[in-house]
């Protein structure tokens, strides 16, 4: 029980850490703030964690980071999340060209649907900017 107890404090102690650390990194989101009040502690994980923690290390950069998330969002099929993200890969200096590059190669190994629903997705935010996508 004490070894148990120890881990949870020091998790909290880390947590603590991260929302002191990262509350001005997590970019602004309007869909976050729309769903805070229902999902509160996720919103919350999302910005310091996610944005305040594992964006932050640096190990990878924030580039290859966007590179890394938009492959990973292509082969889920994940449309929604993808539209931030692609923002957010060409705000970390990834060029059109190199997400249109990310998008072909992940058809082959996450299936062409769900590279041609990403093309979608990318031609909408980037070549059109519509972010509302």
């Amino acid at each position: 029980m004490g070894a148990r107890l120890t881990i949870i404090c020091d998790a909290r102690h880390i947590n603590e850490e991260t929302r002191e650390r990262s509350m001005a990194k997590a970019p602004p989101s309007a869909k976050r703030e729309r769903i805070k009040a229902f999902t509160p502690a996720l919103v919350d994980y999302t910005n310091d964690v996610i944005y305040g923690d594992l964006w932050e290390r640096k190990a990878l950069s924030k580039r290859d980071r966007s590179l890394i998330t938009v492959a990973a969002l292509v082969a889920t099929y994940r449309p929604e999340q993808l539209v931030s993200h692609l923002a957010r890969a060409i705000a970390n200096g990834v060029t059109q060209e190199e997400i249109a590059e990310v998008i072909t190669h992940m058809a082959f190994y996450a299936g062409w649907p769900a590279a041609m629903s990403a093309a979608q997705v990318a031609v909408t935010v980037l070549v059109e900017g519509n972010e509302g996508a």
